[in-house]
């Protein structure tokens, strides 16, 4: 028996909505009935190409649409708090761009939203529900290399990006750290939980962004995690959880991995890879499908992208921008919020 169609809403038309909208038109059971963005011929062109009914040149309209079961918030992560926050309100389900917002404060509003209107919430960390990254969590759950004791990982693209590019721009929540370092945190945090100590340096931007850092965690069980992030240099996206018993080592896109191996003292490397059927690496449609399954089943958030770990995932990049002296505008608090 086919699963009910899910019908989905989707808010901003940039790159990411596009290839979200892209994986959501192959799934037999979503369908794409809606479209917003502040300009409306973007809407249009963007309905147009993906086949949704409906394209509003406002937010307001698609929040208040009774047909969409789901919204996708895809806007900048400065804009994440104002667009989920309205769906939430309006009575939508929502799931919502990483980085979940510009800080702890803006994710704690959110999921108090969720809660009180009684809506699914969950952040797009496609990281989470990629079925190779839940293999490697259940390995290490598992106790296939002991107890961890160093998790490494790094994501850095080349640039250069000018001065006035959203990556520079302290309005837009710029920088390496929340586009990019939000994935080694992540990571590491999917593995060991929230750190107990926190140390971070970075090399900040004219414009008081952050161009790279780096950040070591620390956890009273006595195990670290050496994490970078970059927009001034492309780096290798590897990650390596070292155990007690062993080690496992993630190639190139650690958080869309196309393999890993699994060392272990005595044996021989096992490779572990990913499942031709499960689609292209690159593919949104695990988090899709996951969303789905929760809403069909009346949940209110997603077992493997719990709103708990995204609210630790904040506090940890809310205390590495403290450390290495990045603020935003959209640190302080609207009036009336």
């Amino acid at each position: 028996m086919a699963e009910q169609s899910v019908r989905w809403g989707i808010l901003a038309t940039g790159g990411i909505a596009a290839a979200f909208a892209a994986d959501l038109v192959d799934l037999p059971d979503a369908e794409i009935v809606a479209v917003a963005s502040r300009r409306r011929e973007s809407a249009e062109a963007f309905a147009e190409r993906f086949g949704a009914e409906r394209a509003y040149g406002d937010w307001e309209s698609l929040a208040a649409d009774q047909d969409v079961d789901v919204v996708y918030v895809a806007t900048p992560h400065s804009a994440h708090r104002a667009a989920a926050g309205l769906c939430l309100r309006a009575g939508r389900n929502v799931l919502c761009e990483k980085p979940f917002t510009l800080n702890l404060r803006e994710a704690e509003e959110l999921v108090a939203l969720a809660r009180e209107h009684g809506r699914f919430l969950m952040e797009a960390m496609w990281m989470y529900c990629n079925p190779l990254v839940r293999r490697l969590r259940a390995l290490v759950a598992d106790g296939a290399i002991g107890d961890v004791r160093t998790v490494q990982a790094d994501f850095g693209i080349a640039g250069p990006f000018p001065a006035g590019h959203r990556l520079r721009d302290p309005a837009l929540g710029g920088g390496a750290l929340l586009d990019l370092g939000v994935y080694p945190v992540a990571f590491a945090q999917l593995l060991l939980g929230e750190p107990d100590g926190i140390a971070a340096s970075a090399v900040l931007s004219p414009e008081g962004v952050d161009l790279q850092t780096g950040a070591v965690l620390s956890w009273d069980s006595g195990a670290l995690a050496a994490l970078h992030c970059s927009i001034t240099g492309g780096t290798g996206t590897t990650a390596s959880v070292t155990g007690t018993r062993g080690r496992i080592d993630v190639p190139s896109g650690f958080f869309h991995p196309e393999r890993f191996v699994l060392h272990r003292e005595g044996r021989d490397p096992e490779e572990f890879a990913a499942d031709p059927a499960d689609g292209p690496r690159t593919s949104l449609r695990h988090e899709a499908r996951e969303v789905m399954r929760a809403v069909r089943a009346g949940e209110k958030e997603s077992p493997l992208v719990p709103l708990e770990g995204t609210l630790a995932v904040m506090r940890t990049l809310d205390a590495v921008r403290e450390r290495i002296g990045v603020r935003y505008p959209g640190d302080a608090a609207p009036v009336g919020v």
